[in-house]
């Protein structure tokens, strides 16, 4: 079972996505729509859609680091 049978990342929430080359996630995007077969997303710096739709497994709920006032 997949993470988008098991928890659906609903528009508008600000996302992470996995890097394939390093297996790094990559902040600054958001969930414009979401299908059967994954996400569309947009990035946040310029509101840019990007191509493409992106697998459930690529993308998860973007992390804020607590306690830290200036970050």
């Amino acid at each position: 079972m997949t993470r988008l049978e098991q928890e659906v990342i609903g528009p508008g929430t600000r996302v992470d996505v996995c890097v394939r080359y390093d297996g790094s996630w990559s902040k600054g995007f958001e969930v414009l729509e979401v299908s059967e077969t994954g996400y569309l997303l947009k990035r946040l710096s310029d509101g840019t859609q990007l191509p493409g739709v992106f697998p459930a497994d690529d993308v998860r709920v973007s992390r804020r680091k607590q306690g830290l006032w200036w970050y």
